[in-house]
């Protein structure tokens, strides 16, 4: 069965992202690599922005260990894109974040996804629980799960 592409009014943290030149892939067409680029994109920005994350020296670290993404419309160069974010379950050390991207003024999304992290020590690689100034920030965007 093929999902329903979302709605922006699904999404509760928004992030413009601007489409390359580079982009575009052989056929006329933003190729789907990128969209997993603007998936971390969003994601880190929400985390960056929020105060919760220090790239360099925040003690705890969210690894990627799932993505996922459906494609339901084209985007090419020269487009702008908002990319939505959501949470939809946070778990003691791991967060499920579902993200659309949207094409111009669109209100359904040409792509959307999910993608996991698992909270880990920087220097261990073990999981540990979610900072509580990540999970706050993270419960600020959390939605009932459908």
């Amino acid at each position: 069965m093929r999902t329903e592409a979302k709605k922006r009014s699904d999404y509760r943290h928004f992030h413009a992202i601007t489409t390359r030149w580079m982009d575009n892939d052989a056929y006329g067409h933003v190729n789907n690599v990128v969209y997993y680029s603007w998936f971390d994109t969003v994601v880190n920005q929400f985390l960056i922005a929020g105060d919760a994350l220090d790239i360099g020296r925040s003690p705890v670290i969210g690894l990627v260990i799932e993505t996922q993404c459906a494609y339901f419309a084209p985007i090419a160069f020269p487009d702008r894109i908002t990319a939505g974010l959501r949470v939809t379950k946070l778990g003691n050390s791991s967060v499920r974040y579902e993200v659309g991207i949207f094409r111009e003024d669109e209100e359904n999304a040409s792509a959307q996804g999910h993608f996991v992290h698992v909270y880990v020590d920087r220097a261990t690689r073990k999981p540990g629980p979610i900072p509580e100034k990540v999970r706050g920030l993270l419960q600020s965007i959390q939605i009932a799960q459908e």
